[in-house]
């Protein structure tokens, strides 16, 4: 007798924690929308006409936001907009050129000759060096 109690005793716990086992447990960060932007500025003048503004905007990193100042850049191809990145009932959509030829993402890498974007302050065309 001693022994089924013994035994029913330790079953027991093991028997009632089984569902337990078979759940799954899901751990997410949720970081909340961006904050405003840090600054108020003026837009700096268009280089040339074929240029177009891209105005500053938050992305995500992990389990914070960094932000990208705005600059001037060409397009990827003649006729592409721009559809600025956005923060949407609790869910972040990233940048994207589209036009005639589809989307493209937004990305510097398809820039090879890395000559699109505009350096700031007068220096030409080149690199754009715009994140803090």
């Amino acid at each position: 007798m001693r022994r089924l109690i013994l035994t029913t005793l330790i079953a027991a716990p093991l028997l009632i924690g089984l569902p337990a086992f078979g759940a799954q447990v899901s751990i997410g960060v949720r970081i909340g929308p961006p904050p405003p932007p840090p600054v108020v500025y003026a837009v700096p003048a268009i280089p040339e006409p074929e240029y177009v503004w891209i105005e500053g905007y938050w992305y995500p990193v992990g389990n914070h936001w960094n932000w990208h100042r705005g600059y001037w850049t060409q397009a990827p191809y003649a006729g592409a907009s721009w559809w600025a990145p956005r923060y949407e009932r609790g869910e972040y959509f990233e940048g994207y050129w589209e036009g005639d030829r589809g989307r493209m993402k937004h990305d510097h890498h398809w820039d090879r000759d890395r000559d699109r974007d505009y350096r700031e302050r007068g220096r030409g065309r080149g690199r754009g060096q715009n994140r803090q």
